[in-house]
């Protein structure tokens, strides 16, 4: 299989696996909601988890792929406030927790251009 088929259902698979774990584990994100959003903070974890999930279904139709891979780049951008409120909390936490933390910020730009380019691809087969 070419690596631009493998591209989106690697995509999926990750979007797939961190959807899962918002409902396999969801306390986590919990403390990684930020605080300024209305509501509990387990009802953005369940929701982004589901939405995860359904850019991951999204993504591995082919007729779906490429707005399913643009949907999943502002997702990824949509997020990152959750990643900041993640490294502003966990600033006094020990130092491998707080380097993870403030790891997953810059994270951000490969996947958002992941999503991008699987876009691109399913555009160009269109």
């Amino acid at each position: 299989m070419p690596r631009s088929e493998r591209s989106p259902l690697l995509l999926a698979g990750l979007l797939a696996a961190a959807g899962v774990a918002h409902f396999a584990a969801p306390r986590p994100f919990d403390a990684t909601v930020p605080r300024r959003l209305p509501g509990s903070p387990r009802a953005w974890t369940y929701a982004s988890g589901a939405v995860e999930l359904a850019l991951a279904a999204g993504l591995v139709a082919p007729r779906t792929r490429t707005a399913a891979a643009k949907a999943a780049a502002a997702f990824f951008v949509g997020v990152f406030p959750a990643n900041v409120q993640m490294a502003v909390d966990w600033r006094d936490r020990p130092a491998p927790l707080r380097t993870a933390a403030l790891a997953r910020l810059p994270l951000q730009v490969p996947l958002v251009l992941w999503a991008r380019g699987v876009a691109r691809n399913g555009e160009r087969r269109s």
